[in-house]
């Protein structure tokens, strides 16, 4: 059977899905590029499905799923940092990104070095879309025209939200392509997870696994929305295609797969669900929550352990 890991983006919130992977590792005492085939992730999903596929000198791997969880705790800061003179040069995001990429790209640039995507553990991809070509483009550790991608490259592709940061402009095949956070057409990249196993793996049965970052819960009024403009609605439309499309690929995997698909998500009542807050509080909640997700789907995870082992 092929086991195959999908991972949600969701910024900051990606801390989540490293904490329960981390109870994975720590529970089988393997690590997650052994108990998974293939690994799929959008946005920071990308970033931590990059990571855990990097290995050392003598071919094992480099991180592990607390060390991922440790990157979003402490770059997050830097690489979400406000400041006043950006804030209304871009008014609130409107007329220019929030964020600056250079502390981010600093940051990928530290944990992925050179590697390239060819040279990654196992089978990796990310989801990107290309606005130029006005196509998406999923980067493929095992696809020959994808194996000289950097992953620092792919990482900043896939991660390069709309508003939040200006697109990636890297080198595919020696053509520079210029690319945004694969979130745009597919936050939760099951689907194409999904759709890439038959591919990779015909005939054989899949047990497939889709983390989320956090489901929204905070309404949108009408009240509030009815008078927005574009402006208005800039930050909460992406809020809400990102939740729709992982909503309605959560609900084909379940008419796909059946018992064979984990889906493990929760909500995020308790933190602040924006993909920026990386302060030191909301960290701590999203921790918190990580903590409870595990709790509450104790008996799915003990049931998904069986399966993994």
């Amino acid at each position: 059977m092929r086991k195959i890991l999908s991972i949600d983006g969701g910024g900051i919130r990606g801390i989540i899905p490293s904490l329960l992977l981390d109870y994975l590792e720590g529970q089988t005492g393997k690590p997650i590029a052994e108990l998974f085939d293939l690994c799929v992730g959008t946005s920071s999903g990308g970033i931590t499905a990059l990571g855990l596929a990097q290995h050392d000198e003598v071919g094992r791997p480099k991180y592990s799923a607390h060390d991922l969880a440790a990157f979003f705790e402490n770059s997050g800061a830097k690489i979400f940092k406000k400041t006043v003179w950006r804030n209304i040069r871009s008014a609130g995001g409107v007329l220019d990104e929030l964020y600056s990429a250079k502390p981010l790209e600093g940051a990928l640039r530290k944990y992925y070095g050179r590697t390239r995507l060819g040279d990654t553990l196992g089978s990796t991809m990310v989801t990107t879309y290309d606005i130029e070509a006005r196509r998406t483009l999923f980067l493929k550790s095992w696809h020959p025209d994808h194996e000289a991608v950097l992953c620092r490259d792919a990482a900043r592709a896939t991660s390069a939200a709309p508003t939040y940061f200006e697109p990636a402009l890297i080198s595919v095949q020696g053509q520079a392509r210029a690319l945004v956070d694969g979130g745009v057409f597919v936050n939760s990249p099951v689907v194409s997870a999904y759709a890439e196993a038959l591919k990779l793996y015909p005939g054989e049965p899949l047990l497939v696994v889709s983390l989320g970052t956090g489901e929204l819960v905070r309404p949108i009024p009408y009240e509030s929305a009815k008078d927005w403009g574009q402006a208005g609605w800039v930050m909460p439309l992406l809020d809400c295609m990102f939740d729709g499309a992982t909503k309605a690929a959560n609900h084909q995997m379940r008419m796909f797969l059946g018992d064979m698909y984990f889906r493990l998500q929760v909500s995020l009542d308790e933190a602040n669900d924006d993909m920026d807050d990386a302060s030191s509080a909301n960290i701590h909640n999203l921790k918190r929550i990580a903590d409870r997700l595990i709790s509450e789907n104790q008996k799915t995870l003990d049931r998904l352990l069986l399966l993994l082992s």
